[in-house]
């Protein structure tokens, strides 16, 4: 399995923050072989360890590493795909953010999880899915996911004051007075989540370029290209899916992937079968392939790594990739 990838939409996106920033992009983009034809096709995506090392070295290259911060100053909806221009033509601003985080699947795919979007005591919550342990390759890509809802919702409102909070998983970072000069609201960090919250007065905002119209057209293709992505997995695949964002600390049990499947677990074990599988081989496969992405694609200590697959102990986790693989992690090539 792995990790995931994304549109190459998302790489113009560091390339314009890059270019606002003062920067000149194109070497760090060379060096990636990202070239203008690249960039400019609507099948073309990168995978996720490759964008964060992307975004790493731009880092590195223009000194600041408060990166996507700007990234999200500098989204705009057409950089999202289809849920972005659904967000676009949306009625009101709950129903944007609904596209945005129920559409992202067509845009990006990370096997840590998926956005979502939900009410609570009456505020919205747009939230990002957690990709701890954080380290300087992956603090922004939070940055510019929160930055980017951020301001698309006072763009497409037109309102300055529709946030309540943005909250961040991680702890403040060296580069923290940045963040009042990208948000007009309460930054928070050390939260439970990553998040925006948005005013409950402020969900029922209508939206500056809203076009129902539209939106209904857009949808019908929408829900069509979604399926379309789902339908292609093996139920093998889609039980894997499940089980990755899972493992973070715990092994799943059948019972948990059937819950997340909205399924009994006899049905999950039956389907599993017809394709000759357990639930425990696919399990174990999904944490092999896992492993293996992570050693050699992320920055991740052995620790970090078993805490990510469920493993009680850095220990353990060795043991069990010498096993699959022949080879200690710190072999692996």
């Amino acid at each position: 399995m792995k990790l995931g990838d994304i549109s190459v939409s998302y790489v113009e996106i560091l390339r314009k923050a890059m270019l606002a920033l003062g920067c000149n992009p194109q070497l760090i983009l060379q060096q990636f072989g990202l070239n203008e034809t690249v960039l400019a096709s609507p099948d073309a995506r990168i995978s996720i360890p490759r964008f964060m090392r992307l975004g790493f070295s731009s880092i590195q290259f223009s000194q600041r590493p408060w990166l996507g911060l700007e990234m999200g100053a500098q989204t705009h909806a057409t950089n999202l795909g289809v849920a972005g221009l659904m967000a676009l033509s949306s009625s009101d601003l709950k129903t944007a953010c609904k596209c945005i985080c129920h559409y992202e699947l067509l845009s990006s795919y990370n096997a840590r999880g998926q956005s979502t979007f939900y009410t609570a005591d009456g505020f919205g919550v747009a939230q990002f899915y957690s990709i701890s342990p954080y380290n300087s390759f992956n603090l922004f890509v939070v940055d510019s996911v929160l930055s980017s809802w951020y301001h698309l919702a006072k763009w497409l409102t037109g309102l300055d004051d529709c946030v309540e909070a943005v909250c961040f998983e991680f702890d403040e970072p060296d580069y923290r007075d940045m963040y009042d000069e990208y948000f007009s609201c309460e930054v928070r960090f050390s939260q439970p989540y990553n998040a925006v919250v948005i005013k409950p007065d402020a969900l029922a905002k209508p939206s500056l370029y809203g076009c129902a119209s539209t939106f209904e057209l857009l949808k019908r293709q929408a829900d069509a290209d979604l399926e379309k992505v789902r339908m292609g997995l093996k139920f093998s695949e889609k039980v894997a899916r499940v089980i990755t964002p899972l493992l973070n600390g715990s092994t799943p049990t059948l019972d948990n992937v059937a819950e997340q499947l909205n399924m009994a677990p006899w049905t999950v074990r039956r389907k599993l079968v017809s394709e000759g599988l357990t639930f425990q081989q696919v399990l174990n496969d999904t944490r092999k392939a896992l492993a293996i992405s992570y050693v050699k694609d992320t920055a991740f200590t052995l620790g970090e790594i078993a805490y990510l697959l469920g493993f009680g102990s850095p220990t353990a986790f060795q043991r069990a990739f010498k096993r699959w693989t022949g080879v200690a992690p710190g072999s692996f090539e």
